[in-house]
């Protein structure tokens, strides 16, 4: 009998863990404070951070032009975006660069092993979760194509939910 190979739940960065991240970044690489608030502050994937341009960056979102799927989509723009950090757009590095990096920080900041620069989304999905942001409207801010790849974060966390049990009973 095949043995059935179940999903992994993501793992994703919690605020303390992006603020020691972010701390342990030499201030000299600007490159990656960006793509890293970029993938934690507003969800994106690093080929989309890789393609982002200038004029993609309003006022208090980010458009996003063919994505994954080739899916347009509005995200927020980080909360702690500042003037400087549209001055690296376009980030002309590779993807391969931010993972090798993301691994070097993260060790530096010592946080799990099992991150990978990807964590950084799955950070966004599961504080808007968290929030109160309606799966759906988290959904439209991934670009998820469906509603149930969306709701593998709501499983994401399960000491949360046993912490609001105990809180209730």
């Amino acid at each position: 009998m095949a043995k059935h190979k179940g999903r992994r739940l993501p793992k994703g960065l919690k605020s303390e863990e992006f603020t020691k991240l972010i701390k342990v970044i030499p201030n000299k690489d600007k490159v990656s404070k960006v793509a890293f608030l970029l993938a934690f502050g507003s969800g994106l994937r690093v080929s989309e951070i890789l393609n982002l341009e200038k004029k993609h960056i309003q006022e208090n979102y980010i458009e996003i032009w063919a994505g994954k799927g080739n899916v347009d989509r509005t995200v927020p723009k980080p909360k702690n975006w500042r003037g400087w950090m549209q001055d690296v757009i376009p980030i002309n590095k590779t993807a391969r660069t931010f993972q090798r990096r993301f691994k070097k920080y993260s060790r530096m900041a010592d946080l799990p092993e099992n991150y990978t620069f990807h964590s950084l989304r799955h950070g966004f999905a599961l504080r808007s979760i968290e929030q109160g942001i309606p799966i759906n409207q988290v959904q439209l801010l991934l670009g998820h194509s469906s509603i149930a790849v969306t709701n593998v974060y709501t499983r994401a966390r399960p000491q949360d939910a046993l912490n609001s049990y105990e809180a209730l009973f």
